[in-house]
């Protein structure tokens, strides 16, 4: 991160390619199983983190989801999460940052008019070492808030 802002150091833990495997799960769809991409670029000499993340069925030649967007510093140990969706579903989040770990909370959802229903979106993200572990709950489609997503990557 030798050409990262200096206000992104609290997030160097996350820069970096990360592969590997994840489950998902909610009461409108059948459990599956994934293969996971997720690359943290930090914009050169800017104050911004870029996030890019690709999933395939577990198995199969198959694209599941895809998503982008950007981490930002929002204050002491804040952070801001903006991701859009192929899907029509942009997520506007603020967290914090721990040691080696972030949270994010959706601040907003906003929904191209023909997205499926999200009405709140919660990321954890611990790293130790070189291993990435994550979990995303949601509430959407008339459902509670609970866990959707949950993988663990390598650093490559």
């Amino acid at each position: 991160m030798s050409r990262a802002h200096p206000d992104l150091a609290p997030l160097a833990f996350l820069v970096g390619t990360w592969r590997g495997t994840g489950s998902g799960r909610y009461p409108t769809i059948e459990p599956f199983e994934y293969v996971e991409e997720a690359v943290f670029t930090p914009g050169p000499g800017k104050p911004f983190i870029a996030y890019r993340q690709r999933t395939r069925r577990a198995g199969a030649d198959e694209p599941l989801h895809s998503e982008s967007g950007y981490i930002r510093p929002g204050g002491p140990d804040g952070v801001e999460l903006i991701i859009a969706q192929p899907t029509g579903i942009v997520e506007v989040h603020t967290g914090e940052i721990g040691r080696d770990e972030v949270c994010f909370r959706s601040e907003d959802v906003g929904l191209s008019p023909t997205a499926v229903e999200v009405s709140r979106v919660e990321r954890r993200i611990s790293v130790v070492g070189d291993t990435m572990r994550y979990r995303l709950w949601m509430a959407a489609v008339g459902q509670p808030f609970q866990v959707h997503l949950e993988a663990e990557l390598t650093r490559v």
